[in-house]
């Protein structure tokens, strides 16, 4: 199953052995008959955490123009993150900020919706379920965040 999902048969090695040690971690005093389930709903788990963790890495990739595969990179596709300079450091730290202010002025359940969809990259249905709500109440949470962040933060670009 590893193997299918991701295509490369190191990355399946790799979700295959995480599986493994959580099922032993985890689960090691639960009866032998139920481990067979246990372990498939954990590789299913680790699975979408690689396939998350492999969206953000394309996003952040193609955020920075570097829209390769992995092994066509070299040193010079990366800039040299020396060190900022001063106006660049400003103007992230104030943004920064702006986004905290803004973000504590929203009601908590939209926080932790806009927390967990915009920023964990969870799924609607993902998000209803760990907040323990319907998928309806997080689409109405994350669109009054985005609209209220929208009004407070306006057109500011860093």
């Amino acid at each position: 199953m590893a193997l299918v999902a991701t295509g490369n048969r190191d990355e399946a090695l790799d979700i295959i052995q995480d599986a493994m040690i959580k099922l032993v971690k985890n689960y090691a005093g639960r009866p032998e008959e139920e481990w067979p389930p246990l372990f498939y709903r954990i590789v299913q788990s680790t699975i979408r955490d690689w396939y998350r963790r492999q969206q953000v890495r394309s996003r952040v990739m193609s955020f920075m123009g570097l829209d390769k595969n992995e092994d066509e990179f070299t040193l010079e596709d990366f800039p040299d993150p020396g060190v900022p300079q001063a106006d660049e450091a400003m103007n992230n730290t104030q943004a920064a900020r702006l986004l905290d202010r803004a973000l504590h002025r929203l009601p908590l359940r939209q926080q932790q919706v806009f927390m967990l969809r915009a920023w964990e990259g969870q799924s609607t249905a993902e998000t209803a379920q760990a907040m323990r709500c319907t998928e309806g109440t997080v689409k109405t949470h994350y669109s009054r965040a985005v609209h209220t962040l929208r009004e407070i933060l306006g057109d500011y670009r860093p």
